[in-house]
């Protein structure tokens, strides 16, 4: 069976709630996810905006969320996921704003494509709170056993 990620909130390919945007409440949509590996240790979760500033002349991709060592035993994270609520041994890392945890889709012009990637892990990265994006992916080199993907998209003043 094959590792998959999905959202009550948005189907993939869908627009993404608005209170999960930065034009709302800005709290992470519900997510949840089946078909983890066999001699999964751990769970990454990354997601991003490839868009940015514009999908017409996207220049970077954005980060909105970096989330290691989450146990391979959950399958679940509930809307609002924070430091406060992450399972034990999960760490946030640092979003492209500075911040730790969550930001929402704020995209400054344009719809724009949300990438929300599980990774299955033979391992532990053990890396600190705020760790980036660049550190989860160079410590996940060699240890991915499967991944997942969902995508939703958003546009300011859009409302679905």
């Amino acid at each position: 069976m094959a590792m998959t990620l999905t959202s009550p909130a948005f189907a993939h390919g869908d627009p993404i709630p608005v209170r999960c945007t930065g034009e709302g409440a800005d709290v992470s949509p519900p997510l949840s996810w089946q078909g983890v590996p066999a001699g999964a240790a751990t769970l990454a979760l990354i997601a991003d905006d490839p868009d940015a500033p514009d999908p017409a002349a996207p220049r970077r991709t954005w980060v909105h969320w970096v989330v290691a060592d989450l146990p391979a035993s959950v399958n679940v994270l509930s809307e609002g996921a924070s430091r406060a609520s992450m399972p034990a041994g999960a760490v946030e890392g640092r979003n492209d704003s500075g911040g730790i945890g969550y930001e929402g889709p704020y995209p400054p012009v344009g719809r724009h494509r949300y990438f929300f990637r599980l990774y299955a892990l033979d391992t532990r990265l053990g890396l600190p709170e705020g760790t980036t994006r660049a550190d989860v992916e160079r410590a996940m080199e060699g240890h991915v056993l499967a991944t997942a993907e969902l995508m939703g998209t958003y546009q300011l003043g859009a409302r679905g």
